[in-house]
């Protein structure tokens, strides 16, 4: 993303604060599809009134405004990607890390009479970087 989060969050109809903004910020710099604990480790040192109720509180806002995405990849955490266009995702069983791949190509003119709002696609297996080290 090349816009400064303030502007961004002006942009989607957030009122910028400055949490708001230290969160959006974290997630434009790190495109590592962190979860709320995630967000509140990296954040709480340098912001000591920052809570995790607000992290949480701030992902859903940002999520209902269609600022981030929720990610439902994982089934104990909901992870959060700042990178909103359309995208797939892969997730290693072996390192747990979730990696953005481009998306494949869906008609989606082919559902007529349906209003699609939103297309997650996921994938599941071992990354590049496991399966060349034998870590699987």
């Amino acid at each position: 993303m090349e816009k400064d989060a303030t502007t961004y969050l002006k942009e989607k109809g957030i009122k910028p604060s400055v949490q708001r903004i230290a969160i959006m910020r974290y997630l434009m710099e790190h495109r590592t599809h962190p979860t709320v604990d995630d967000i509140y480790k990296a954040l709480s040192p340098s912001i000591p009134t920052l809570s995790k109720t607000t992290v949480y509180n701030t992902m859903t806002l940002f999520a209902d405004s269609g600022a981030v995405l929720a990610l439902s990849i994982d089934a104990k955490n909901t992870h959060y990607d700042a990178f909103i266009e359309l995208h797939a995702h892969f997730k290693c069983k072996n390192c747990k890390m979730i990696f953005d791949l481009p998306c494949p190509d869906i008609k989606l003119e082919q559902y007529k009479g349906f209003r699609i709002d939103e297309v997650e696609v996921y994938y599941y297996g071992i990354c590049k970087n496991c399966d060349e080290n034998h870590c699987n």
